[in-house]
């Protein structure tokens, strides 16, 4: 997760298409599609789900990629110094992404699944459920950050600019910070799931996406990118979904077989959730961040 800001960076006017502004439909119907048919036909979600290199799922990965072109298709490196005029911005995702959202998580999870659903959850499951939640709240999301800024149009060198620092951040940070929540001297660190990761959702596709775009450029100049932006926009869509059917499918089972817990969990993720976005959106407007910078607009 980070801040708002991704979101509000986009240009005077709708952005959203008929499709996307029921986007919220789409994504439960295929989560309910993911679960059933991971009931159904597990097999297949199995193979899929084998396919990992270092803990990272190569077909999800893919789908990633799919997802997240078209916003870095519109990264122009030439213009990232302007990125620094955004300093303020910048300060307020790091802040909410690292002294926010694993504190308040660890609170929220303690409050809720610690003591007020702890009668409903398995005892010897309680501290392990906590600890999930303050490790999902300690790593900042990168794809879908990259979605919900090229569907609101966000600024692409800010977009990419605020992954990457929140990605590196991670790299050194999420060890101490877990361990400091979880009451550990040390932990494990999944070091080489960590690296590839970021190699795979970041390095890779922003190499990638750059050689495509100055191809793109070199045939036809700023129609034909924008052309081919134009016929990316549902491939990123459906990929967004087919990974929510992948992703759901994989765990079908276990959300059929302990739907409870699944709800109680997500209720503090939910909170955490506006929470979060309530405070960056409450301190950029004390900043005087406005909602559509010009300085931003492409």
């Amino acid at each position: 997760m980070t801040s708002a800001t991704e979101f509000t960076r986009h240009r005077a006017g709708p952005a959203l298409g008929t499709f996307e502004r029921y986007l919220t439909l789409w994504v439960a119907l295929c989560i309910l599609a993911g679960i059933v048919l991971g009931r159904l036909i597990p097999a297949p979600f199995h193979a899929l789900g084998r396919m990992t290199v270092a803990e990272v799922n190569i077909p999800v990965a893919v789908l990633i990629w799919l997802m997240i072109v078209p916003m870095l298709l519109k990264v122009d490196f030439g213009a990232l110094h302007r990125v620094a005029e955004q300093w303020r911005d910048i300060a307020v995702t790091v802040g909410i992404n690292w002294l926010v959202k694993p504190f308040s998580m660890a609170l929220l999870g303690w409050l809720f699944i610690g003591w007020l659903f702890r009668p409903l959850l398995p005892a010897g499951q309680i501290d392990s459920y906590i600890a999930g939640l303050i490790i999902l709240a300690a790593a900042p999301c990168t794809a879908m950050v990259f979605v919900w800024s090229n569907l609101t149009d966000g600024e692409p060198n800010f977009t990419l600019t605020q992954v990457a620092l929140n990605d590196t951040i991670m790299v050194f940070a999420f060890a101490p910070i877990v361990g400091l929540l979880l009451g550990l001297s040390s932990i494990t660190v999944p070091w080489a799931t960590l690296f590839l990761s970021v190699v795979l959702y970041i390095v890779v596709p922003v190499i990638a996406a750059q050689f495509w775009r100055r191809a793109l450029l070199t045939q036809g100049g700023e129609a034909v990118l924008a052309r081919t932006l134009r016929t990316l926009q549902p491939i990123s869509l459906i990929a967004l979904l087919a990974t929510l059917v992948l992703l759901f499918g994989f765990q079908g089972e276990q959300i059929v077989r302990q739907p409870l817990i699944i709800v109680l969990l997500a209720v503090p993720i939910v909170i955490q959730v506006y929470l979060t976005a309530g405070i960056a959106y409450g301190i950029n407007r004390a900043l005087g961040v406005p909602i559509t910078s010009p300085a931003l607009r492409r």
